[in-house]
Formats: C-alpha cells, structure tokens, sequence
C-alpha cells in the first residue's frame, strides 16, 4: 500500500477549502482517508496554512509521498526543513557506520594478506602450470594424431 500526502477538498462552490490527509494513493481525492493532518484555506489573505508538524513528520518518515502541492504548503510551513534535516541526520548516521564497518574489514584483512603473502609465490607457480589448458589441449592432440 503506497501512502501519500494530499489535498482533499471541502468547502462551498467557488470558495474553496482543503485538508491535508493522508490517504492511499488508489484513493479517490475527496474518498477514503487515513488521517487528517492540516488544513489550507487559499482564499484568506494571506493563506492559512495549519498543519499537525508532528503527524506529518511521522508520516514522511513512514515513506508517504507528498504531492507537489503538499511539498510546498510543508515547505512554507517548515515541515518540510525538518524533515530534510532528520532525513541528511541519518543518512549521514548511515554513511559514518558504513565507513566505520569498511574501516574495520580493512584493518582486518591487511593482517590476512601479510600472512598469505610469503605463501602466495609458491602456490602461484604450480597453479600457473596447471591452469593451462592450451598445453594440455595440444598434447591431447598430438596424442589423437599419432594413433
């Protein structure tokens, strides 16, 4: 189920009036809604703009996606800041384990390396041989030639 963020209109004709819900995105616009977490009233000067920050926040930390009317109403009312600001928090949490993980695996393996570097030539070699198949393709030849 993908969840958005969107406008649902209420109000009388030609003067209209908006919540902001969220909905299913297979949802008709003015259907079935999850939660309603603002509203937005374009005719008032200026426009009100009156949003739970806190729901909305939980929601676009669950995945929901605004519409782009929605981004812009949050983005006046600072929702929208917020949640870039906690979303570059963690993927900057996100990105310091990941170096602190690659950091960790490399410390390790060097030690493997120097460890396996004195017996690396030797096994080499013997490898080398026996990973030609063109030497032993032509003696198989030769060998079927001769009979």
């Amino acid at each position: 189920m993908s969840v958005k963020l969107r406008l649902t209109r209420v109000g009388k004709k030609k003067n209209p009036m908006y919540r902001v819900v969220v909905a299913d995105e297979r949802a008709p616009r003015d259907g079935r809604f999850i939660e309603i977490i603002g509203q937005y009233q374009p005719l008032e000067e200026p426009s009100m703009i009156n949003i739970k920050d806190d729901r909305a926040l939980y929601w676009l930390g669950q995945g929901a996606q605004p519409s782009e009317t929605v981004q812009k109403i949050l983005a006046v009312s600072g929702v929208w800041a917020e949640y870039e600001k906690t979303q570059s928090e963690k993927t900057k949490a996100k990105a310091k384990a990941a170096l602190a993980a690659r950091a960790k695996a490399t410390k390790k393996a060097p030690k493997k390396e120097v460890a396996e570097e004195p017996a690396a030539p030797e096994a080499s070699a013997p490898a080398a041989q026996e990973a030609t198949p063109e030497t032993e393709t032509t003696e198989t030849t030769e060998s079927t030639e001769s009979e």
